[in-house]
């Protein structure tokens, strides 16, 4: 690290990820001089980004005193809204949830509606957690259609109508004031799965399979958006030609018009089976009805099939099934499993793990306050807030 690189926001860097810290081991760490390092150690305190630790540590002389991320500085909203349940929550600093609520909530009543409804929510769970709308540093949300990042707005969304081109952050960011960040909720839940579960892994695609089918993609530790934020839509990728399989894209033989939670409901309710939802079909997989595990197990392999090829093409070293359809467990993972072993090169698959999600419904708002934080806690954004900029 360079002196000119060292300012206050990457000291902070290296305090969050690492042990509590003297000044002089900062000052070895960065080259910078004593009175540097305490200039920007004293406005991160100021702006309570860091505190001193516990225990002063003495190496035979006075005891130096040592400096440690405050996780309690700040606090973060996180939203994992789906096309009719969403899981809200505040989070610390280190994605620690300090207050959290799941409920029904319809997509489809629209953006106002439903941004007015969260906000409302989130006001609540801000006073539960026992802090006040002064302490958010940034607000994350997930939302279940194709989201452009750089600006928050929904792209097309096929089953958000009213939110094509809302500006979300404009509309949420006066009402908390607090910057807003949104994505599409699979890459929200990547994050999550990632940073909790999985951080040693560098490549790792996170496939959620409820109502429809997406992937988020890590690679090199980093969530992959692509251009314009459409990386990962793996659900409407062609899978059969069958004319009946009309996606909700418009296309035919989509891998979600096949696969995905509302298409298996409605071959049950066919069937004579009282299935609503993906829900519905996951405990009809419980209760061992054969047609539904019949199903699950043939939209593993339709799954698997198109994975095999991404892991031809990408070569993870994880595959984590997420959405309500993985609560199947294995009778969808062993279709999964079925095809992507079978159809991929032996070297792609040497080390490759392939599992159900560990986070639970959690992986969206942890994911949308990891988001966060990598804005926010960003060297250069530190660098800004503690210049008051």
């Amino acid at each position: 690290m360079t002196i000119e690189a060292a300012g206050a926001g990457a000291l902070l860097a290296i305090l969050r990820h690492g042990e509590a810290l003297t000044r002089t081991e900062l000052m070895q760490l960065t080259g910078l001089a004593r009175s540097t390092v305490s200039q920007r150690l004293d406005a991160l305190l100021d702006h309570r980004w860091i505190m001193p630790a516990g225990d002063a540590i003495s190496s035979g002389g006075r005891p130096a005193v040592a400096f440690t991320f405050n996780a309690g500085a700040r606090v973060v909203l996180a939203a994992d809204l789906g096309a009719t349940h969403a899981r809200l929550a505040v989070t610390n600093l280190a994605t620690q949830v300090l207050a959290e609520r799941s409920q029904d909530m319809a997509i489809t009543e629209g953006p106002e509606q439903v941004l007015e409804w969260l906000v409302q929510e989130f006001e609540s769970l801000v006073r539960e957690s026992g802090h006040t709308l002064s302490d958010i540093c940034g607000v994350g949300i997930g939302l279940p259609g194709p989201v452009e990042h750089s600006t928050g707005q929904p792209v097309n969304p096929p089953i958000m109508p009213g939110w094509d081109g809302f500006d979300v952050p404009g509309w949420l960011e006066p009402r908390l004031g607090a910057p807003v960040l949104v994505d599409n909720d699979v890459n929200i839940m990547a994050l999550g799965e990632h940073w909790a579960v999985s951080p040693q892994i560098g490549h790792m695609l996170f496939v959620k399979v409820g109502t429809g089918i997406g992937c988020g993609i890590i690679t090199e530790h980093r969530l992959h958006r692509g251009a314009q934020g459409a990386a990962g839509d793996i659900g409407h990728v062609q899978v059969t030609m069958a004319p009946e399989r009309v996606c909700r894209c418009g296309n035919i033989g989509c891998l979600e018009a096949v696969a995905g939670g509302a298409a298996i409901a409605e071959q049950l309710r066919a069937a004579g089976q009282d299935t609503a939802d993906s829900r519905d079909v996951v405990a009809l997989v419980r209760s061992g009805n054969p047609a539904a595990i019949q199903m699950i197990r043939q939209a593993g392999r339709d799954i698997g099939k198109v994975l095999a090829s991404l892991v031809n093409f990408f070569n993870p070293g994880a595959i984590v099934i997420g959405g309500d359809l993985s609560d199947a467990g294995e009778h969808l993972l062993a279709g999964v499993r079925e095809l992507i072993y079978s159809r991929s090169l032996p070297l792609a698959t040497q080390h490759l793990t392939v599992r159900v999600r560990q986070l639970g419904d959690r992986a969206g708002v942890i994911g949308a306050s990891v988001m966060v934080l990598e804005h926010v806690l960003n060297p250069t954004a530190v660098d800004r807030s503690v210049a008051g900029a």
